[in-house]
Formats: C-alpha cells, structure tokens, sequence
C-alpha cells in the first residue's frame, strides 16, 4: 500500500527525498559563486591541517585584514564590471584619500568632516572619470589608466614623499580600523548593502540591464549614463573608504600604499567570485567570497613560508581557472533555462 502511493506520487511529479536533495545541490552548484565557495571550504580545511595556527584569534584577525580591503574595493569594481566599465585608478584613490584627510585636519577641520572631505574628493575623482568616459567616447580602461598616474603624482606632490600620523582618538581610531576585526566588519557591512542594491533595487538592476546590452536597455528609458557615472563615483568612494580604513588601523599613511596591487586584487575577488568580465551578470557575494579565497592563500602560504612571488602565480592561475568554470557554467544555467 505504502509502495503505491510512493509510486502514485512519482507519477504526480512529486520527487523523493534524494531527488529533492539532489535538485537542490544542482541548483547550488549552477550559481555564479557556488564553485568558489567550494574552493574556499577546502582551503580553509587544507590551512588549518598543515597549520594548526591557522584558525587562532591572532591569525584570524590578520587574515581578516588580507580580506576586507579587496573586498570593498571589488564591491565598487563589480558593479563597473557588470555595466562593462573598470576603474583602474582605484588603489590610488586608497592612497590620496587618507593624505586628503589628514592636510584637512592640519587646515582646521574636525576629524569626521576632514573624512567626509576627502570621501567628496574620491567622489569628484568618480565624477571626473565617468564625464571624460562618458562624454568624450573614451574607454574607461584608458581614462582610469591615465587617472592613475594623475593621482599618483598628486597624492606624492601633496605627501611630498612622507608617511603622514593619522588623526582622531581612540574610540574613533578603533571604531574605523585599529580594532582587530573592524575593516572586516566595515567590508562585511557594504557587502550586504551592495548585494541589496545589486539584487533589490532599481539601480542594480539597471546597471545589470546596461551591461547586458545597453541599446536595448536606453530604448526601455534606462539612463545608462547615469548609470555608469553612479557607479564610477561609487567605486572611486569605495576605494577612497578603504584607504581611510588601512590608515586607521596602522595609524600612519605611506603615500605608496595601495597602488595597482590593491586594484587587481579587488577585481580578481570580483573575476573569481562570478563576476563576467563581458559583462551584465555578476554577485557582490561572489566578491565576498572571491576575497576570502585570495586571503585564506595569501595568510596560508605566509604562514608556511612559501615565497611570496608564488602568491602572483596563483592569483594567476586561480583567474584562468575560475574564468573557465564560470564560463561553462553559464553555458550549464543557460541550457538550464532552456
């Protein structure tokens, strides 16, 4: 009787149990940021054998460190790349905005309006990239490529080539950075509002619908321009918060700090988390998890003592090998839809 109406309800369509399980685990290995997270578990497990230092207060507080800059940066950088736009002036910005902050401080300002001052500058930076971008017809990869330069020298020019004291006391001190975890936090926190903003409002799906084909979107009365310059800013004041961030936590600001290597990392959390180059589809979560990759290896080898020039090689690699599976798994989730 009990064999019957199992069979009965297989031939109504419901599945069994371990069809059910199954469906499900298809369905999480179809998303854009399930194969990275795997990754990112076997990583962790990996660590923590050949280290049992690993998972330790102290490490963890330093790994969270490797995480949280790149990843507020790729917050900014993933929503460019889904509209098909980069920024690569972005780690400069990260270097100029403390400088910006401490000379306002020094002219008199309050702390707290000095880093809203220099937040308005990462800002305008934004809204000059996107005007000479959008306005003049030149590819983002050349605009932010030459503001990379530009800021370089200006953020040497104002520093005159010396590290700088960071500002403020010690409740404000711990609250943006000098306390263990609390980029991490800060990172976790726009994390979650940038996945909001991606996944549940007008503006994400927007910049997702620019980025999947832009005639089609402006013919629906999309602004696309407003779009992509939006996004420039956003990106440029994410970069500059991170910076503010890094100067808080060490206490000093070193005019060198940041540079392209922040920038490539941001995107490669950005890339390996799901994120298409081609753009019109990409996760902030993705980025999250993109990020906890690239510093669970950087924290790993540092603390097996394995040559940091690996480090380059893997990040490389894990590009190319995340580019490849996220190119066929968009080809298993459109023969999914199908």
């Amino acid at each position: 009787m009990a064999g019957d109406t199992t069979e009965a309800a297989r031939g109504a369509g419901f599945p069994g149990p371990r069809r059910g399980l199954a469906g499900r685990l298809h369905g999480f290995l179809l998303r854009p940021e399930a194969s990275v997270i795997v990754v990112a578990v076997v990583l962790v497990v990996y660590f923590q054998f050949a280290n049992a230092n690993f998972i330790t207060d102290a490490n963890l507080q330093t790994l969270s460190q490797f995480i949280a800059t790149p990843v507020i940066i790729a917050c900014g950088e993933i929503m460019l790349l889904i509209c098909r736009e980069i920024d690569l002036s972005v780690g400069q910005v990260f270097a100029l905005a403390p400088f910006v902050m401490e000379r306002a401080n020094d002219a008199g300002l309050p702390v707290i309006p000095a880093m809203l001052a220099a937040l308005a500058v990462c800002a305008l930076i934004g809204w000059a990239i996107g005007l000479i971008t959008i306005k003049l017809s030149v590819p983002s990869f050349i605009t932010t490529l030459g503001m990379l330069f530009l800021i370089t020298g200006v953020t040497l020019t104002i520093s005159r080539g010396f590290p700088a004291d960071t500002p403020g006391g010690p409740l404000l001190t711990n609250i943006m950075g000098n306390w263990g975890y609390a980029e991490i936090v800060w990172a976790v926190a726009i994390v979650a509002v940038m996945h909001i903003v991606l996944r549940h409002t007008r503006w994400g799906l927007h910049t997702i619908a620019t980025g999947g084909n832009a005639t089609a979107a402006a013919e629906a009365g999309i602004d696309i321009n407003r779009i992509r310059m939006g996004n420039f800013i956003l990106t440029s004041t994410l970069g500059g918060f991170a910076g503010l961030l890094e100067a808080f936590r060490i206490g000093s600001t070193d005019p060198l700090a940041g540079g392209s290597n922040i920038m490539f990392l941001g995107v490669a959390s950005g890339v390996i988390g799901g994120t298409a180059i081609a753009g019109g589809a990409g996760t902030i979560i993705g980025g999250l998890v993109g990020g906890i990759v690239l510093g669970v290896l950087q924290d790993g080898f540092t603390l097996q003592g394995i040559n940091a020039f690996t480090f380059d090689i893997i990040i490389g690699a894990a590009i190319l090998l995340s580019m490849v599976a996220n190119i066929h798994l968009a080809r298993l989730r459109g023969a999914g839809a199908r």
